[in-house]
């Protein structure tokens, strides 16, 4: 009958010494797998959803109108929507600061008169973080309850989380503007497309993870962008 033999506690632990390192590096490489799989599987929804993004047919009447720049053709549909009588009137945000209203009303072939009464130029915003506080001074120093959101469908989703952080009781219709038709996962097909969806969806996800650390605008920072001045 063989007794039972006891192990050397050290050379266990040695053992296990041993073992700790290469068995903590599985762990990081299995988990990098997992995120990496998160974030592709996330990117694929972003884009299934933006490619099903389409401009409507169908646009409800709102107080104003804010298209942001950076995109074909969004300041032609915003002019246009302020032409039929969708909004009273309209902001551009995050034109040059060359950029005179008459370059804007020429490069549209927007009415004079149109531009004249009813359209503002923000010059100040230099991205999408900016585009949502000069159009928040804007919508709250109007006192303006609805706003049609005019942009390119993949920025729909990154302007509204902005305009959404400090307009929170206002109503905003987005209207995307579809220049590329990526439904039924057309975008896999077009190299071009998929380098500006994933651009933007981590630009997207960046936007999220600063959403715990924003704060709403305060009454005390509302201004009014007045076109006329900027000329």
């Amino acid at each position: 009958m063989t007794g039972h033999v006891e192990e050397d506690p050290l050379g266990a632990a040695n053992r296990f010494a041993r073992r700790g390192p290469w068995q903590t590096a599985r762990w990081l490489i299995a988990g990098a797998f997992g995120v990496c799989l998160l974030f592709l599987a996330g990117f694929a929804v972003f884009a299934s959803h933006i490619g099903g993004l389409s401009t409507p047919e169908q646009v409800r009447q709102a107080d104003a109108i804010i298209v942001v720049t950076g995109g074909q053709s969004r300041i032609d549909v915003a002019v246009d929507l302020l032409r039929t009588g969708k909004g009273k009137r309209l902001l551009i945000s995050g034109v040059n600061p060359m950029a005179k209203r008459e370059d804007l009303r020429a490069a549209t072939g927007g009415d004079r008169g149109l531009f004249a009464c009813c359209v503002d130029i923000d010059h100040a915003a230099l991205d999408t973080v900016g585009n949502a506080e000069e159009s928040a001074k804007w919508v709250r120093g109007h006192a303006y309850d609805s706003v049609i959101l005019v942009t390119n469908n993949y920025h729909i989703p990154r302007t509204m989380l902005e305009m959404r952080r400090l307009l929170d009781h206002e109503d905003l219709q987005p209207y995307p503007v579809v220049n590329t038709r990526l439904d039924r996962g057309g975008w896999l097909t077009k190299p071009e497309a998929i380098r500006v969806l994933f651009t933007e969806y981590t630009k997207y996800l960046a936007a999220l993870a600063r959403v715990p650390f924003s704060h709403s605008a305060g009454q005390n920072d509302m201004e009014v962008v007045n076109a006329r001045s900027l000329n």
